[in-house]
């Protein structure tokens, strides 16, 4: 798929989820069918060309690929018409130049993980850790993020990835107490590693093997959603030692452009925090730690 066709697809995206209402439109003066209600879902063309101040053939060949790459200029009017966000105005932007809005840093540079960062992730010992790459690959995890989502060592490396564990592994449906929507948005961040990385050939290879596999993130990635992972709070239920709700942070490695480590923690003395000592007891071994999560000798019931 071509960078211009891709930046059609975005932007018909984007005007199908804006109302006239939400860009100070009156919906009565739009084109309606004899029922009475619009002929489009969302904005129509027109309306999107004049909130941009631009012709409403050129915005039409914008959305068919059929132009040139537009200039940063008509891009951040674009932006503002459509009401993106933050976000979506660099996947915007990144999508006619990649290079120049997140760096000249492309498949060439080596997924590796510094020694020093490899150690910190280790100093976490009760909380999951784990660096990503590029494309949301999975470079490197600690004991308790191993035992939180899966086991780094045990797959092959082309399934050493977050966004396939989420769509292709069982497992991650259960893990995950809204599956659907962590899936949408680990499929989002993917949409952003891939405008970013357009030549990166890992990147094609898991939106090639996702597309084919699942159906679920075929309709996801049509949506042509896109986030960049930052902070938040996921809801888990463990097998183990059962529900609970942590809170993450995604940090950019100093000196390792394209990756982020992450980091999952619970209130202190909450809940959830009682589950994850649980949680590092157990992944190391501790006699103490049952098949459902009871402490012997202890009053903490296997649910957080």
């Amino acid at each position: 798929m071509t960078r211009n066709v891709e930046l059609g697809g975005f932007l018909r995206a984007s005007r199908a989820r804006l109302l006239p209402a939400d860009v100070g439109l009156d919906p009565v003066g739009s084109v309606t069918t004899a029922q009475g209600g619009r002929r489009v879902s969302g904005l129509r063309r027109e309306e999107v060309a004049r909130l941009a101040g631009v012709s409403a053939d050129y915005y039409a060949k914008l959305e068919q690929g059929r132009t040139k790459q537009p200039s940063a200029s008509v891009l951040g009017a674009l932006a503002t018409a459509l009401r993106l966000n933050d976000t979506e105005r660099e996947y915007l932007l990144t999508l006619v130049q990649p290079h120049v809005v997140r760096g000249e840093h492309g498949s060439q540079v080596p997924a590796r993980v510094r020694p020093g960062a490899r150690r910190l992730l280790g100093t976490f010992t009760n909380a999951p850790a784990f660096i990503m790459g590029r494309g949301t690959a999975i470079l490197a995890m600690n004991d308790l993020a191993k035992a939180l989502f899966f086991d780094l060592d045990d797959r092959p490396a082309a399934l050493r990835n977050l966004t396939v564990w989420t769509f292709l592994d069982p497992e991650a449906r259960d893990r995950y107490v809204d599956w659907r929507l962590v899936a949408a948005d680990n499929a989002a961040i993917l949409r952003m590693d891939a405008a970013s990385s357009p030549d990166d050939p890992d990147i094609a290879a898991i939106v090639g093997m996702l597309s084919v596999k699942s159906d679920e993130f075929q309709d996801m990635w049509r949506e042509r959603r896109v986030y960049e992972c930052t902070y938040g709070r996921k809801q888990f239920d463990h097998p183990v030692v059962g529900r609970m709700d942590l809170d993450y942070e995604a940090l950019d490695v100093p000196g390792s452009p394209g990756q982020s480590l992450h980091v999952y923690s619970a209130a202190p003395g909450s809940p959830s925090d009682k589950a994850l000592v649980r949680l590092a007891q157990w992944t190391s071994g501790d006699a103490g730690i049952s098949a459902i999560g009871v402490v012997e000798g202890s009053d903490i019931g296997p649910r957080a």
